[in-house]
């Protein structure tokens, strides 16, 4: 039976003693010093034992204290030397401050045959690393071990190892499983060590080879000086290339400078790639290229007419820039004192009217080139003026880029959807486009990348946006707004013959004789199964149908398949849009109303009813604070004509359908009107009546905005009168003769002729009575 000894406790919080270990001791604190004071008095035995968190291990080494003195620092230390380990016991009493405990010896176990190979292997391992740390006399005491014990214990000294694995050592009294956690971590070790070291020696190796070539780079170099040969593509070809090319006197002068300040940088200094970019940039620029312009303006409309059916706005103003540039090239006043006619057109209107496959008939129409530049969702200033040279990755603007691309100095160039710029920390890019878009400031455009003048007075803009009141007002007024309103249907059936259908066709993998389409069948999908101001869905529906075709025709159908009304039902299902204008105005108190969305335009519903209980006014779907106020002002009017009957007696409702979608704007006041007058007196609405425009409390109307929009919604929806401001009588100029021959159009200047014209007449006293 082991026997079980009384000792002082000599606590350490910063390392592990192990059995074999001799180490020095701090007695920089009262516990340390108390047990050397009390081992001093008894038989120079103390229990060393690790306390890591302030808690003592469970197993402690028993060690001798071999001498107490001073280090050279002068600090009070001892040197104990560990004998083996002990399990610690309870505390027991003990002379002097010091914690005595009771302490048992732990003898080793181990398995002879394992224990010896897993010996082996670590010593091995042990070797291993010493080798790398040229510690020859270590290494020959470590061989000299033959006990696995002993040998184990030797890792206490081992710097790769932390205080816990250490204290776990310590605590594992079988010399087997502790052979085997020592394998484990050394291997790991020495892998770290492996991938350290490949490491160091890539990176010596690559500073060698950097070094190697930047000696034999300046080698070279004083090489070529004394033979007299130049370095390819270095600053004398530069400098070859700026003379030869054709380029304005300032931008030659500026590249000069550059090619100056190239050869005078080294070849490694990074300034030196940032010239050669900027040259290659401004080498690449076509400054005096350009294209002539077409003088006939019978072709360019012929052009504009077989791209585009409509739009007789745009082809018109396109055809007048034209005539005029025409006339002041024959006159040799184009670009007096450096200013061109700088025409900058933006093509307002919903999506899917052509804005801008419009832009590439219009270069056509004029025989320049063409280049689309994107802006939606630009947010950075330097999208549209460049970065600063100093930046890494510094590029030209989006200008700039574009020139580049066409090869010319007067090309067309499509700023589209001009109305989604954004702006953030990084600056305002529809700020930055100003001096773009200004005729009187774009002669002298400066790139922050170029830094020299560049001429944008022959460039034609074309902007594009879907709500002209989202582009930002400065920029605004520095461009035509030409609008796109929609199409009617008649055009929309022009477009679907003569353009889309033979582009779906042949995206279908189909031959024109394999399909026949009647007009018709094409009339319905444009007002039946599609209502849009452009012709995106149209072309949706064309392309569903091509592509069951296709299955058809795979499946064995005859050439041609003929597409009429009947087939229709078929291949889209039944149709989507119908006039519904009659059952919605069918019971007093409905309205129909026109309004324009980022879509194009739109009819709106306005319902009100009355009810028992208190009076008062609800307001529900999603009205703005102009629609709501326009909602009191007709009922204001109504009380104070004496129109509203028992209304100011009941609770009132109004709603406008569809409550998901936000709705505001100053053009439903009589159609507010128009829907409570016909709630108050019991008159339905004529299902055929449209009505946009604002009331006042004295009940004028007043005039509004966006009526050919207005107009081509009613046409759409099948509506055939239509009330609007007298105000707006001269917008009805700009309304297609299709679609004005087609409605009848009231222009009124009172509610009360609103009233008139909108309510059904009332029912005469026989009709009520035979109606009881």
């Amino acid at each position: 039976m082991t026997e079980t000894l009384k000792l002082p406790v000599l606590p350490l919080a910063d390392s592990v003693v192990l059995p074999g270990m001799v180490v020095p001791v701090r007695l920089d604190e009262q516990e340390t010093q108390a047990a050397v004071d009390a081992a001093n008095s008894v038989d120079r035995r103390v229990l060393v034992v690790p306390r890591l968190d302030g808690r003592y291990a469970a197993v402690g080494t028993i060690a001798v204290l071999e001498q107490v003195g001073r280090l050279p620092s002068g600090e009070k230390a001892a040197v104990v030397r560990g004998e083996g380990r002990a399990r610690i016991g309870s505390g027991v009493p003990g002379p002097g401050a010091a914690l005595w405990v009771e302490a048992t010896p732990v003898p080793d176990e181990a398995l002879p045959g394992q224990t010896n190979e897993l010996a082996k292997e670590y010593k091995a391992l042990v070797v291993s690393i010493l080798q790398q740390r040229n510690a020859w006399q270590v290494i020959d005491s470590v061989q000299q071990i033959t006990d696995p014990g002993q040998l184990a214990d030797t890792a206490g000294w081992a710097s790769y190892l932390d205080l816990e694995q250490k204290v776990q050592l310590l605590a594992e009294t079988d010399v087997t499983r502790r052979l085997e956690l020592l394998v484990a971590w050394t291997r790991e070790h020495l892998a770290e060590l492996e991938v350290s070291e490949k490491i160091a020696e890539d990176v010596r190796e690559g500073m060698e080879k950097t070094q190697r070539e930047f000696l034999l780079r300046q080698q070279l170099a004083a090489i070529r000086k004394e033979l007299g040969e130049d370095e390819p593509e270095g600053a004398d070809d530069y400098r070859t290339r700026v003379e030869n090319a054709d380029l304005p006197e300032h931008v030659r002068k500026a590249a000069l400078t550059e090619v100056g300040k190239l050869e005078r940088a080294s070849d490694q200094s990074p300034e030196a790639g940032w010239i050669r970019t900027w040259l290659d940039t401004v080498l690449d620029i076509p400054w005096n290229e350009r294209t002539s312009d077409t003088d006939d303006l019978v072709v360019a409309r012929e052009i504009l007419d077989t791209d585009h059916a409509g739009l007789d706005d745009v082809k018109e103003r396109l055809i007048e820039f034209l005539a005029v540039r025409a006339r002041r090239n024959r006159r040799g006043l184009e670009k007096i004192g450096g200013r061109g006619s700088g025409a900058v057109l933006s093509l307002v209107g919903p999506p899917g009217v052509g804005k801008t496959s419009l832009g590439e008939s219009v270069a056509r129409a004029l025989g320049r080139k063409f280049v689309r530049v994107a802006l939606g969702g630009v947010r950075d200033e330097a999208e549209i003026r460049g970065h600063r040279r100093t930046y890494v990755g510094a590029l030209p603007g989006r200008i700039v880029r574009a020139i580049r691309e066409a090869g010319s100095m007067n090309p067309v160039v499509l700023l589209d959807e001009i109305d989604k710029l954004g702006s953030d920390f990084r600056g305002d890019p529809s700020s930055a486009l100003l001096e773009v878009l200004d005729p009187a400031q774009n002669h002298t455009f400066r790139d922050h990348y170029l830094e020299v003048d560049l001429d944008l007075s022959d460039v034609l803009f074309l902007a594009t946006a879907n709500v002209a009141e989202t582009i930002p007002g400065p920029l605004a007024d520095r461009m035509e707004m030409v609008t796109l309103d929609g199409y009617t249907e008649a055009e929309k059936v022009a477009i679907a013959r003569d353009h889309l259908l033979p582009r779906q066709i042949e995206k279908a993998g189909l031959e024109p004789c394999d399909v026949e389409f009647t007009e018709v069948a094409l009339g319905m999908i444009a007002a039946e199964y599609t209502r849009e101001a452009g012709v995106r869905q149209l072309e949706r529906g064309l392309a569903k149908v091509l592509r069951k075709v296709a299955v058809q025709l795979d499946s064995g159908a005859r050439v041609p398949v003929t597409i009429d009304a009947d087939a229709l039902v078929g291949f889209l299902g039944r149709p989507r849009f119908t006039p519904e204008s009659a059952e919605r105005t069918a019971v007093p108190g409905v309205a129909t109303g026109l309004a324009v969305t980022g879509t194009g335009g739109d009819v709106l519903f306005i319902e009100a009813t009355a009810m028992d209980g208190d009076p008062g006014l609800t307001l529900t779907g999603q009205l703005g604070d102009v629609m709501k106020e326009s909602v009191s002002i007709a009922l204001s009017y109504l009380r104070s004509k004496g129109l509203a009957g028992d209304l100011a007696s009941k609770k009132l409702h109004v709603h406008v359908p569809a409550g998901a979608v936000p709705k505001d704007g100053p053009s439903a006041g009589i159609t507010m009107t128009t829907a409570l007058a016909s709630l108050a007196t019991g008159r339905p609405v004529r299902s055929t009546v449209g009505m946009t425009g604002e009331v006042t409390l004295q009940g004028r109307v007043l005039p509004i905005g966006g009526v050919k929009q207005k107009l081509l919604a009613a046409h759409r929806a099948g509506l055939t009168d239509v009330i609007i401001p007298k105000r707006n009588e001269p917008d009805l100029d700009d309304l297609p003769e299709s679609v004005r021959s087609q409605l009848r159009v009231h222009p009124v200047a009172d509610v009360a002729d609103v009233l008139e014209l909108a309510l059904e007449p009332a029912a005469s006293s026989s009709e009520v009575a035979s109606a009881a």
